[in-house]
């Protein structure tokens, strides 16, 4: 089926969805989870999803990240439906098309930086990815610390080297879930500073977030419950994470360093 947007003179939008629906059995009740979501992404936007939990958001990354199949509906990822592939098919789109980044940072802990950033690129038998790696990592500002297990890193900074591993593969769409839960302040900002900067240089990104000021970094928030879409919206006060960062108090010589008291050999 070919995708309904696009056309010879532009490019065709990276995401699109039409009526996606997504059903499953909890116990003898029949949940709706979503309830026919049309919804697309162009190539460059940076959209926040927002909604509270039950909403639909998880379920809807989920569809966006091939990791779930919906139970109706198209959805068109850089120009191929992939709505009934198969579980093949789809390991192949969620290596090659998309780069995931999560609330947890899922380092292997016994892999150096640039190992954990190259694990996409082995998968995919990529060759020369070690080369890869290192740039992915000079291009999240790591490139002093590829040698660095994930212990030896602040928070943060584990969290660049998720990006930089979803980066590697130079996927069609990065799709980060509640992307700087897990850290302070001053390091969620300067995660949000990365994706702004990222998405200047071009870079597709859907974010999942339960923050509203999370959310105004974005180009777009996309608002969700009970399964559907309820507002879709340019942000017209969009935050500049380096403008939140200058009024934020400067960081300790320790956090400067990225020490995180726990197994700091190395540093």
């Amino acid at each position: 089926m070919e995708a309904p947007f696009g056309s010879a003179q532009g490019e065709r939008p990276v995401v699109i969805t039409e009526g996606l629906g997504k059903d499953y059995l909890a116990g003898m009740l029949m949940v709706h989870a979503l309830r026919g979501v049309s919804l697309t992404v162009g190539r460059g936007e940076m959209v926040a999803i927002m909604g509270p939990s039950g909403s639909g958001k998880t379920t809807l990354l989920n569809m966006l990240g091939c990791v779930d199949l919906p139970t109706r509906g198209h959805y068109w990822l850089d120009n191929e439906d992939v709505s009934r592939l198969n579980d093949g098919a789809l390991s192949r789109i969620r290596n090659e098309k998309i780069g995931f980044v999560f609330q947890t940072f899922n380092l292997l802990p016994r892999l150096a930086a640039v190992d954990n950033v190259r694990l996409p690129l082995l998968y995919a038998r990529v060759r020369l990815s070690r080369e890869a790696a290192v740039r992915a990592l000079g291009r999240v500002g790591l490139a002093d610390r590829m040698h660095h297990r994930p212990s030896q890193l602040s928070g943060g900074q584990q969290q660049r080297v998720a990006i930089a591993r979803a980066l590697v593969m130079q996927p069609a769409i990065v799709l980060a879930d509640e992307p700087t839960g897990n850290l302070d302040s001053r390091s969620g900002e300067e995660i949000m500073l990365l994706f702004q900067e990222l998405n200047r240089e071009g870079v597709t990104m859907l974010v999942v977030t339960h923050d509203p000021q999370v959310a105004r970094h974005a180009t777009r928030i996309v608002r969700m419950r009970d399964g559907m879409v309820t507002e879709d919206e340019a942000v017209t006060d969009r935050l500049d994470a380096r403008e939140v960062l200058a009024g934020m108090p400067a960081p300790s010589a320790g956090e400067e360093r990225g020490e995180t008291g726990e197994g700091r050999e190395g540093l």
